[in-house]
């Protein structure tokens, strides 16, 4: 039993003190963490899932390497660790010279940039991600209650992110599948469809995508950007070679986006139409999207998106219009605009105008009813049919729906009226009513009704 013991203490020994700490320590304490470059960085074994060893060496350059890991956790669950190098601050041990927390709103939040480079072993279980934590307040310690948006560059083995699968997105160069899930905050995952072992990014590239989902607000502040690894089972091998936080500065980015596709219409009615077009790509990664009309010679911006679709109300019945589209990136270099394309509104039927208001009768964590959209017409003559068009949440289904015919494309819902309903007297009114699912914890509710 004593060589045992002593055995032991010399495996501890080595693995803490193989090389002077002040050039590249080996961590193997769970929460063992240590500064690298000043102060700028960082670096955390952060076992916090299991107690198994792991130890990490620290590479003064900018990463470190899992040198030592024994984790064997269901594939099924949460993983052992998450050791990582990061910028900011994690329960209050914070890096210098990080200018975190910082508003989501704030002007320089749109030239923050990360990079990444990292080697992966064949073996184990386990993703390559970054975690990247925000929070309603300046938050420097303790837990984040805002969002979680971790990006996967790589996974092996059975592992999956929190929630389900919520789409498909484009971004800083690659296509990523979106995954939602809420743990006591919003946990948004983007999980790279091919492998890739090095990410170059602006932090608003993502984050304005889970804004459009409603996962994650404006308002909310930006702890700290974190780049590592999540193993369930094994470890050693996998090695963050390099990376970096900072700001772009503004006018560093000046190659602009690739001129985005024709955009195409849909779901047009007297008052609206949606449309879509193919994908933008960038050298950092597209922010987004201005969308151009004009009804004579001269084009101007009459909203945006950060994804390729867009759908425009207010229009007048009976008009032509023409669109084009324009991709902008975070250093907000623009593309060259699209070609036109030509819509024209409906006449809006019968001789007279209609409104449809929408009002949810139930809700539940991941799921509601939509009872009743009223549907009135508000002209002067009778109405022999009538059309409904609304915005869809981004991730949320129709599930059934009754006293109308319902379609839906991309976000936009169009709902026409059955047999025994179409025909609508001056002043008149009928209704109709459907029941959808969304993301569990997602409290978003279908908008921008029109009636045609």
């Amino acid at each position: 039993m004593r060589r045992v013991y002593l055995s032991l203490i010399a495996l501890f020994a080595t693995c803490l003190f193989a090389t002077p700490a002040q050039a590249a320590p080996v961590l193997c304490d769970k929460y063992a963490s240590t500064t690298i470059q000043g102060g700028r960085y960082v670096v955390m074994n952060n076992v916090w899932g299991a107690d198994t060893a792991q130890c990490i060496d620290v590479n003064q350059n900018g990463g470190f390497t899992v040198t030592q890991a024994a984790h064997n956790k269901p594939t099924n669950g949460s993983p052992a660790a998450y050791p990582a190098i990061y910028a900011g601050c994690h329960y209050a041990t914070c890096s210098t010279g990080s200018n975190l927390p910082m508003q989501a709103s704030a002007s320089g939040f749109g030239a923050l940039r990360s990079t990444v480079s990292m080697t992966y072993p064949s073996s184990g279980a386990y993703n390559a991600s970054y975690d990247i934590w925000f929070d309603p307040t300046p938050r420097t310690d303790g837990q984040n209650t805002g969002a979680e948006i971790m990006i996967w560059l790589t996974r092996q083995g059975s592992v999956q992110p929190v929630g389900s699968q919520v789409g498909t997105v484009t971004l800083a160069g690659g296509t990523w599948q979106v995954w939602y899930g809420n743990i006591g905050w919003n946990v948004i995952s983007y999980v790279r469809t091919s492998p890739a072992t090095s990410l170059d990014f602006t932090i608003n590239t993502f984050y304005a995508d889970a804004i459009s989902r409603g996962y994650a607000q404006r308002s909310w502040y930006l702890t700290s950007v974190q780049a590592g690894f999540e193993p369930w089972v094994g470890g050693a091998g996998l090695a963050v070679n390099s990376f970096s936080f900072g700001s772009t500065g503004g006018g560093t980015d000046t190659t602009p986006p690739s001129t985005p596709g024709t955009p195409a219409a849909t779901g047009t009615t007297s008052t609206g139409t949606t449309l879509s077009w193919a994908a933008s790509t960038d050298n950092v990664g597209v922010a987004g999207y201005d969308v151009l009309r004009a009804t004579g010679d001269t084009f101007a911006v009459v909203g945006s998106s950060s994804t390729t679709s867009f759908t425009d109300t207010g229009l007048s019945p009976a008009t032509t219009y023409r669109y084009r589209v324009r991709a902008r990136d975070a250093a907000n270099n623009l593309s060259p605009e699209s070609a036109a394309t030509t819509v024209t509104t409906l006449s809006g039927g019968g001789g007279g105008g209609c409104t449809a208001t929408g009002a949810v009768q139930n809700s539940w964590s991941n799921g509601y009813v939509v009872q009743p959209v009223t549907v009135t017409n508000t002209g002067t003559s009778a109405k022999s049919g009538w059309t409904v068009t609304f915005t869809l949440p981004a991730g949320h289904t129709i599930t059934g729906s009754w006293n109308a015919t319902l379609t839906v494309s991309g976000s936009t819902v169009t709902a026409r009226n059955l047999g025994h309903n179409g025909a609508l007297a001056p002043n008149a009114s009928t209704s109709f009513g459907f029941q959808a699912s969304r993301p569990e914890g997602n409290t978003q509710a279908p908008s921008g009704y029109t009636c045609a």
